[in-house]
């Protein structure tokens, strides 16, 4: 059987905005009475400094638009994106889109049909035989099932594959007049817009797709919610996500590798979805790591914040230009469910 490897990252952002500017220029007046005092401690401890948005809120406040009119510019806004990050990782894997044997596309910000999928298989030139898939509304841990499936797919018919992760939340600005609870802030203060690309190929030069494994707690199942209401899609988040994170991440990490004989020291690369800085200290903590170790998932929620789905892809771009570059990485996403999934990657010659 072949072994699936990451053969080429591609990355792809709109324009970038500062985060205390986005505070002091919109937020600050978004938000009113007491929530606004919470809002800015929640924007000032977010760990984010900068991120990015295809619709900026100093250029474009979409915070009253209906539905309707925010999937019309998804569109508009996703579909160049997503050919950038295409584009870049097929040309880092040496690849034409004609090569593609299977594509997966995941987003949970837009739906349309004909969707990204097809849309951009007919802009890139795919082959008519490619085949599709796409997947909605599993969040930010989207790309590690999309890696399955698409690794899957080499493992199985011995031809490459295309993963495409791309999020617009900057769509989703609810308006002053919505409930503006706490996990609302959150989702204010942390999320931004991205695309990465990932080509997996049969063999050859990356890092092999060793394993992809899940757990879910459907008990917490209403901890994490993506809502589809009459203005945009509506975020809800407990508090108590971390919690649940503590109880299963340890277990789900160290069965993945005891399955591959290996453990935790032996891991030199981690690409952790930074759904927050509290998300990020639990599992330092609960997986003994040294701060360092999540130095990759920290600086980018710094500099991007979170994109939901391309995240931990970006994280694993980041290692994967590091010097050194990492032997071994285990990636991390959570979400919906809640679910947490991970990933082992080796490097392979």
């Amino acid at each position: 059987m072949s072994v699936p490897v990451i053969a080429g990252l591609g990355t792809a952002h709109p324009p970038s905005a500062d985060q205390q500017e986005l505070w002091e220029r919109f937020f600050s007046r978004h938000f009113s009475g007491s929530t606004r005092a919470l809002a800015e401690r929640i924007f000032a401890h977010s760990g984010v400094t900068r991120r990015q948005a295809a619709v900026n809120p100093l250029l474009e406040d979409v915070s009253d638009w209906p539905t309707e009119r925010r999937m019309l510019r998804y569109l508009v806004e996703a579909l160049p994106l997503g050919k950038e990050a295409v584009g870049r990782a097929l040309t880092a894997a040496g690849l034409d889109a004609r090569d593609v044997g299977l594509f997966v596309v995941c987003s949970c910000t837009g739906y349309a049909t004909p969707g990204l999928d097809i849309l951009l298989a007919r802009d890139l030139g795919m082959a008519a035989t490619t085949q599709r898939m796409f997947v909605g509304h599993m969040g930010c841990y989207a790309a590690l099932p999309g890696l399955g499936a698409v690794g899957d797919f080499v493992t199985a018919r011995g031809r490459p594959a295309l993963l495409l992760c791309a999020e617009l939340t900057s769509l989703h600005l609810q308006p002053s007049s919505a409930r503006m609870d706490t996990q609302q802030i959150v989702s204010h203060a942390l999320f931004s817009d991205a695309a990465v690309a990932a080509v997996v190929v049969p063999g050859g030069r990356g890092y092999a797709v060793r394993e992809v494994a899940s757990v879910t707690d459907t008990s917490t199942a209403d901890h994490m919610t993506w809502e589809v209401t009459d203005t945009g899609f509506r975020m809800g988040l407990s508090p108590k996500v971390p919690q649940v994170l503590s109880a299963h991440v340890r277990g789900l990490v160290d069965e993945v590798l005891a399955r591959h004989g290996t453990h935790r020291s032996e891991v030199d690369g981690w690409a952790v979805h930074p759904g927050g800085p509290r998300i990020l200290n639990v599992v330092e903590r609960e997986l003994g790591l040294a701060p360092a170790a999540l130095a990759a998932s920290r600086e980018t929620l710094d500099e991007h914040g979170n994109c939901s789905s391309p995240t931990v892809l970006l994280i694993l771009d980041r290692l994967f230009r590091s010097a050194p570059a990492p032997r071994r990485v285990v990636m991390l996403a959570f979400g919906p469910g809640l679910t947490l999934y991970a990933a082992l990657l080796e490097r392979h010659a």
